[in-house]
């Protein structure tokens, strides 16, 4: 899910780190993609064929109708999972990925979309389910927080939380060690209130929270920094860290970036790049302490870029129009940008040799990474627009959620 320009703040812009330990399956379709921008979180991808010589065209091998929203699909296993709007209610679907058969549905009753919101097109959810341990949670736009079954869709639990943004929510959970982590409460401003709370995934039930500012449309981070686990996320108005095991803060930099709070951290070593700014966490005994590295051309504000060997690739833009461009992550220098205009937002993946792009109007375009200029590859026009959803690339095939619908492309 990605920006939206000053229309309103993106479903989710982030990017996380997670521990290498996620038990996660390769599949026939190849290796799967679990949550929000990928099984690392990083929108970097594994298991996926990139062909010596690029097709002219590619094959649409099935289309299903799923409902309107932004949240991205996962992909576990052979299932597919997707979270959306029908008519009145926010409904999750498993799907066989080969076919794009229904396995089962759930749906409960949702708010309707109001407010300065209601002036963006899509009312469906904005924030991605996250599958692990044999769960699948959900994070509704007014709140509703559940957690299924995957394999029945049985619910295990559901709850509605305190609060939300002014648009929505945004955030999509991670799921990690057993517990579901998500940034809950708002609306933004001073009178706000949100909590970085840790969920039982089995129950639940908060192990622990972090009461403080109102959360942010971007989505926490799980990282080793300085040598200790935990979870990263822009709030309101700040960034912080908070202890994984208890949720005790660690620390906290101003960080404000202008109307909306949209993007999510990027880690890379110590160093943690958040919406065009980078700090370097450093610790002495049991202090922790922030010292900003650089401050970038390039904001981040609608788009979270992707790190692939020191240079972040990302589409650059805050209004209707967005475009592709290269930033170094150790200096902040922006070293090119392509001019084509790829909508009001998207997300780009780390696909090995190649990297691709996806904009909001639905032109999927790979290009080469490369330090010196912009060298496409070959574009696709792979559904409905404008869609704000991620792609999902395993084996030799792409899976796209357009505006209503999800689309099994095929290289072969």
């Amino acid at each position: 899910m990605m920006g939206r320009g000053n229309r309103f703040p993106p479903a989710v812009a982030a990017t996380f780190v997670v521990v290498a330990s996620l038990g996660l399956a390769r599949t026939s379709q190849g290796d799967d993609w679990p949550q929000f921008r990928g099984p690392y979180t990083d929108n970097t991808v594994t298991g996926f064929t990139v062909p010596s010589t690029w097709p002219a065209s590619l094959k649409e091998k099935w289309k299903v109708p799923v409902g309107d929203g932004l949240a991205a699909p996962a992909l576990v296993g052979d299932k597919i999972y997707t979270f959306t709007r029908q008519g009145g209610e926010e409904v999750t679907l498993c799907l066989e990925a080969a076919t794009g058969k229904e396995v089962w549905k759930d749906s409960y009753a949702a708010e309707a979309v109001g407010g300065a919101a209601a002036r963006f097109p899509v009312r469906g959810p904005r924030s991605s389910p996250a599958v692990r341990d044999g769960k699948v949670c959900t994070f509704g736009v007014s709140g509703v927080l559940s957690c299924l079954d995957a394999g029945s869709g049985k619910v295990v639990w559901r709850k509605t939380t305190k609060g939300r943004p002014t648009f929505y929510t945004s955030q999509s959970p991670v799921i990690t060690e057993g517990l579901c982590i998500l940034h809950v409460g708002g609306p933004e401003g001073p009178r706000g209130k949100g909590e970085l709370t840790a969920y039982e995934l089995a129950t639940g039930e908060v192990k622990w929270k972090w009461a403080g500012d109102a959360p942010s449309y971007g989505s926490p981070v799980v990282a080793t920094l300085a040598d200790t686990k935990q979870v990263v996320v822009l709030t309101s108005a700040n960034l912080i860290g908070v202890a994984l095991a208890d949720g005790k803060l660690l620390w906290s930099t101003p960080l404000n970036q202008g109307r909306y709070q949209t993007a999510t951290p990027i880690v890379m070593g110590n160093t943690v790049i958040c919406t065009g700014v980078a700090f370097t966490i450093e610790k002495s005994g049991a202090t922790f302490t922030t010292r900003q590295a650089w401050k970038g051309q390039a904001p981040h504000q609608y788009n979270t870029p992707v790190l692939k060997e020191g240079i972040l690739y990302g589409l650059m833009g805050t209004g209707r129009t967005s475009t592709i461009y290269a930033q170094d992550a150790t200096s902040g220098k922006v070293l090119w940008e392509d001019p084509v205009n790829r909508g009001e937002g998207g997300s780009i993946l780390n696909a090995g040799s190649v990297l691709i792009g996806l904009g909001t109007d639905l032109n999927l375009v790979v290009f080469k990474p490369d330090k010196q200029e912009f060298k496409e590859v070959a574009k696709y026009k792979v559904g409905e627009g404008p869609a704000w959803a991620g792609p999902i690339l395993a084996g030799k095939h792409i899976y796209i959620k357009d505006k209503d619908s999800l689309i099994l492309w095929s290289l072969e």
